[in-house]
């Protein structure tokens, strides 16, 4: 590795947090109808792939349901 010869004037860095630009960004676009219902219709997917999963899952986590893997099917009370 090798360091750059010309050194930066610590003036330029000191004023550089000063420096304002003249030119002006340009405006920003509004969201047109479609793209807010697109947005939207993503959010809502996205909505509802959470609550349907909350709500098939609900039944795995049930306390009640876990008591049930003890008992032994009938084809095992034979023997």
């Amino acid at each position: 590795m090798f360091r750059r010869r010309e050194a930066v004037p610590f003036s330029f860095v000191a004023e550089s947090d000063r420096f304002r630009s003249n030119v002006t960004p340009p405006p920003t676009a509004r969201a047109t109808v479609p793209e807010l219902l697109g947005r939207s219709l993503v959010g809502l997917t996205v909505v509802a792939g959470l609550v349907g999963s909350l709500l098939l899952g609900l039944p795995a986590l049930d306390a009640e349901q876990s008591a049930g893997h003890d008992k032994q099917s009938t084809a095992s009370q034979g023997r």
